[in-house]
């Protein structure tokens, strides 16, 4: 019993050595862009991202796996348009987008997916868009001012054209789903090019 309870005292020693605590602030600046995190010792994070008119938040968890920093967004992934009416009418698919501020309407990313092939379309300064294609297996939105996961708004089970949808405040946060981020040493973490931030080499420096 005395050999396993110090097994046990050392075995937790040398793993505590190994980890590599990240508790504390990072700051990531890049010409106009700047974001930042708040890790915190009970496996918390805050983060904050500005760029241009694209304010953004995320709170969330953390877990680290060796040199790689997982972070779980209070935020669920692929739910940030709410389709409040849709219909099957004729041929082509219309889409339309509404919200308080007009000027979140324009250039939302609408992919249409038939048979594998990807096409995009993007709204006018209204939020609106047509395409005269005869029919698509799943529509994927997208906003480019709040880049994030995908939402899906139609699937292969969906035969409606015509959808309604409207703008949910989750645009403002991050799900960071398909995001992890690395130890590079004490004071470094970076993550790969990825939907967020469009960038090579992006590297948070802890303050």
């Amino acid at each position: 019993m005395k050999i396993l309870l110090i097994f046990l005292i050392q075995f937790i020693s040398i793993k505590a050595m190994t980890q590599t605590p990240i508790e504390g602030e990072y700051i990531f600046n890049r010409k106009e862009m700047a974001a930042g995190f708040k890790f915190t010792a009970d496996g918390k994070f805050d983060f904050f991202f500005s760029y241009g008119a694209s304010d953004r938040t995320a709170k969330g968890t953390f877990n680290v796996e060796g040199k790689t920093i997982k972070l779980k967004s209070d935020k669920p992934a692929g739910k940030d348009f709410t389709v409040t009416a849709q219909s099957k009418s004729g041929t082509g698919y219309s889409m339309k987008f509404e919200d308080a501020d007009p000027v979140f309407l324009n250039e939302i990313r609408c992919s249409f997916f038939t048979g594998g092939v990807r096409k995009d379309e993007y709204t006018d300064q209204k939020g609106e868009l047509n395409i005269d294609i005869p029919t698509c297996d799943s529509i994927f939105v997208f906003h480019p001012l709040f880049a994030d996961f995908v939402t899906c708004i139609k699937d292969e089970k969906n035969d409606n054209n015509h959808f309604i949808l409207t703008l949910n405040p989750s645009l403002a946060e991050v799900s960071f789903k398909g995001i992890d981020f690395k130890i590079e040493d004490d004071s470094t973490i970076s993550c790969m090019h990825n939907y967020l931030i469009p960038l090579e080499d992006i590297q948070f420096t802890r303050q």
